[in-house]
């Protein structure tokens, strides 16, 4: 967490200001956000699911490398937009 003190809080109230402004379609105010997440893949195969009982999947997992996602919005229109990177 960013300490609050003063330069925090003008560039909040700056950040603020900009979502507060009308919309004006020739200077969308567009918010984008990325993630980083990691792939796993199976390192064992499971058991599939017998009457009674659900499947069954091992814990352990082999790593397959990170991808990115990232969310872009534009808050006042509504519009949204997800894209996902293969690796």
């Amino acid at each position: 967490m960013p300490r609050l003190d003063h330069e925090f809080i003008v560039r909040m109230e700056d950040v603020l200001r900009l979502y507060a402004r009308p919309l004006d379609l020739r200077q969308p105010v567009v918010c984008l956000d990325e993630k980083p997440i990691v792939l796993h893949g199976s390192k064992r195969d499971g058991r599939s699911p017998r009457p009674g009982q659900v499947a069954r999947r091992d814990y352990e997992y082999r790593r397959l490398g990170t991808a990115n996602v990232y969310c872009i919005v534009e808050p006042l229109t509504g519009r949204r937009l997800t894209h996902a990177t293969p690796r």
